[in-house]
């Protein structure tokens, strides 16, 4: 949807990043490849960062990532957190080469984000993570605080009602419950519009956790 000054820019943002973590949903979607591309980086020296690839790391539950995903076929690591004790399912995805990282479990069966980070931070040395996802793995990385900063791009273009939304917010039934967000910078970058913001308390979280 967004024009190529805004992949541009995420293109640098994965280059700056210790790992790029997205949900195993958006890797079915989308199939990305979840790289650094030298010639996407429209720098000098674009080669040179390139050949530093990002850890990928995959949150997938249940063990449904596709052997075939184009993240497992290219250079550098892909990590894939999970719940799941199919070691069949496990065996099938490493020889595909996947590394498959056993967490604890959360709500609802889902990987518990904050030992995955606590891994990334401790044993993989990650000091800055891009999250590249889908709404519904942007949420509960919200809802536990683990979200700094955002760069939100804006395409010039209208979507239906169904379109996706940027975060699953379940339980937000009031405007009192609203998200504030801090804008540090809005600008152009083509077509598009970037807007990087920042999450800030709400009067009404703060309420409910005193």
């Amino acid at each position: 949807i967004t024009g190529g000054g805004a992949r541009t820019e995420v293109q640098r943002l994965r280059a700056r990043s210790s790992a790029v973590m997205t949900g195993v949903d958006s890797v079915i979607f989308d199939n990305s490849r979840l790289t650094v591309r030298a010639a996407q980086l429209e720098l000098d020296e674009g080669d040179a960062i390139a050949e530093r690839q990002p850890l990928r790391v995959v949150v997938d539950s249940r063990l449904r990532l596709p052997v075939a995903a184009a993240c497992l076929r290219e250079s550098g690591r892909t990590l894939v957190a999970t719940v799941s004790s199919d070691e069949a399912r496990r065996a099938t995805l490493e020889e595909a080469g996947a590394e498959v990282l056993v967490l604890p479990e959360a709500a609802e069966g889902r990987v518990d984000l904050r030992a995955l980070l606590a891994h990334l931070a401790e044993r993989e040395q990650c000091n800055e993570v891009l999250l590249e996802t889908g709404a519904t793995l942007a949420g509960a990385m919200l809802n536990i605080g683990a979200i700094d900063e955002m760069h939100l791009f804006v395409a010039p273009t209208l979507l239906g009602g169904e379109a996706r939304p940027l975060f699953a917010l379940p339980g937000l039934e009031r405007m009192a419950q609203q998200r504030p967000l801090q804008i540090d910078d809005i600008r152009a970058v083509g077509r598009d519009w970037r807007i990087i913001a920042r999450p800030v308390a709400s009067k009404s979280a703060a309420s409910d956790s005193a």
